[in-house]
């Protein structure tokens, strides 16, 4: 077995940092502040046109077309999903499709329909909330830890 000379370690590197070069994906930061923008104001702007529709058609109170709105966007999201749609519109807005309900909505989704077929307890029943798990277990922790927090401060006489 040969042994490499020190040029060659060196060519070798630079050829090897060429290719890295080549296939890593560039980003544009302000593109992608602007994609981002865009998605999240389109799904904000329907959801303003569900909550509009739901009080003056169909006369309902402004809280319960707040939730027949979520519903809707949840619902609208879900079937994107499953129609391989909203990961499209996930991967060319970012964190605009990724952070309002839907976003959310897609996270409990996606690996539910991806594994559907290792069946309905090993595949669904495991896999559901893989991404959305973690944020509902220190959504509902964080939650408990400020209730205690307001509910001593009460005790005390802070709040």
């Amino acid at each position: 077995m040969a042994q490499e000379t020190m040029e060659q370690k060196v060519k070798k590197n630079q050829e090897y940092n060429e290719y890295v070069k080549q296939v890593t994906p560039t980003h544009s930061l302000p593109a992608n502040m602007i994609k981002a923008f865009i998605t999240g104001g389109m799904i904000c702007i329907l959801g303003q046109l569900i909550l509009n529709a739901a009080v003056n058609t169909f006369g309902l109170d402004k809280d319960t077309a707040g939730s027949w709105c979520s519903m809707i966007l949840v619902l609208l999201s879900v079937v994107l999903t499953g129609l391989n749609i909203y990961p499209s519109i996930a991967n060319w807005g970012g964190a605009g499709a990724l952070v309002p309900i839907t976003g959310f909505a897609n996270s409990v989704a996606a690996p539910a329909i991806e594994f559907q077929k290792e069946g309905q307890v090993f595949g669904i029943g495991c896999k559901i909330f893989t991404i959305a798990g973690p944020v509902i277990l220190y959504g509902i922790f964080t939650s408990w830890a400020l209730g205690l927090i307001y509910w001593i401060g009460k005790m005390i006489g802070v709040f």
